[in-house]
């Protein structure tokens, strides 16, 4: 027995003793919290003032990098306004010498199709009076026959 409360007297006082530990713990970090509250506080107001600072000094850098950009798009179209223009006449010249260079070829080939309809519009038309034709004489044979087999039913 003696060893049994040996041991409820260890755990038992290491449980208390835990307890308290841990309480005064929880009363250090309440004391710490209290006691940075103004530290906190100060910083940041520190980090408003800084960003306040930056953004002041930069407004100016701001100001000169948007008119530097303005100057330059306004650079560069003046630059290459006359170039643009240049190749627009450039263009327009161009396509003006392909009409007046194929306008003949055009022509001919016009000429041409022209031809071409009217000589397949001649050949279906020669097509047509030889089929009328065949047709023609197919049938008279066939009317032969038939008054040919009339009179011979008579006789």
């Amino acid at each position: 027995m003696g060893v049994s409360s040996f041991f409820k007297n260890l755990f038992g006082s290491a449980k208390e003793t835990a307890k308290e530990i841990i309480e005064q713990a929880e009363t250090t970090i309440e004391e710490t919290k209290v006691n940075a509250q103004p530290y906190v506080e100060k910083a940041e107001a520190f980090v408003e003032e800084t960003v306040d600072k930056i953004k002041e000094s930069a407004t100016p850098h701001l100001e000169k990098v948007e008119t530097f950009v303005e100057e330059t798009v306004d650079k560069i179209k003046e630059t290459t306004s006359p170039h643009v223009e240049k190749a627009e006449a450039f263009i327009d010249e161009t396509v003006d010498k392909i009409k007046e260079s194929s306008t003949p070829y055009i022509e001919k080939a016009e000429a041409i199709l022209e031809d071409v309809k009217q000589k397949g519009a001649e050949a279906i038309e020669s097509l047509k009076e030889k089929t009328n034709s065949v047709t023609d004489n197919l049938e008279t044979p066939k009317t032969l026959e038939s008054s040919s087999d009339d009179e011979k039913e008579t006789k």
